[in-house]
């Protein structure tokens, strides 16, 4: 299926600290990976940058906990990782936006406590107002946050395209693994596609 870049909007997941910085220390992500870690950086800004350029929406969603951990439901390894290494409190330097991949004034962020990242964040509702017609979707980690996530927008209708050098996980396995699954659900691009759709998008719309 084409991509309809007419309305699209990026979708920014976990692009923090904890997970991004090379002194993070949830091992969900990639921060202590040295070789994955800056390209998925890069990979990040590209998006990001590309985004702003082309003054398409961006949505910019963090993960944090109330500073006692009392929000989470530790029926999972994932969020009893999460409270024993006291990891993503609100208000914590883990919990804030890698500084080189910060939100710019004006751009919408979102908070939410689960690997969905639309459980009770108010993000349905955002993009309910928004109507893109297409999700560019990057972040960390693609097995967790990106996957769950792209798996519920499909569910609400929505089409997706996953950057898949705007995202990364533990391990390169597990992110090819996920970008599989994926496959399923939603495109899955390389940043320089997702340039090169856009631009004869824009030609064919002329």
């Amino acid at each position: 299926m084409p991509l309809d870049f007419s309305r699209p909007a990026v979708l920014a997941l976990h692009y923090q600290n904890e997970v991004l910085h090379p002194d993070g220390k949830f091992a969900f992500g990639v921060a202590g990976d040295g070789a994955a870690q800056p390209a998925v950086v890069r990979g990040a800004r590209g998006l990001l940058d590309l985004g702003r350029r082309r003054r398409w929406p961006l949505v910019h969603v963090r993960i944090a906990y109330r500073p006692d951990f009392s929000d989470v439901t530790q029926n999972c390894a994932i969020f009893r990782t999460v409270v024993a290494q006291a990891v993503m409190a609100d208000g914590s330097w883990g919990a804030e936006f890698l500084e080189e991949l910060a939100p710019l004034p004006g751009e919408a962020v979102v908070t939410h406590n689960r690997v969905n990242a639309f459980f009770r964040s108010g993000l349905e509702a955002m993009l309910d107002a928004m109507r893109p017609s297409l999700l560019l979707v990057g972040g960390v980690a693609t097995n967790s946050v990106v996957e769950h996530t792209v798996r519920h927008a499909t569910d609400l209708g929505w089409h997706s395209a996953v950057v898949e050098d705007a995202c990364g996980a533990a391990s390169p396995a597990v992110h090819a693994a996920a970008l599989h699954n994926l496959r399923l659900l939603a495109e899955v691009c390389r940043l320089d596609e997702i340039r090169r759709l856009a631009d004869g998008w824009k030609r064919e719309a002329r």
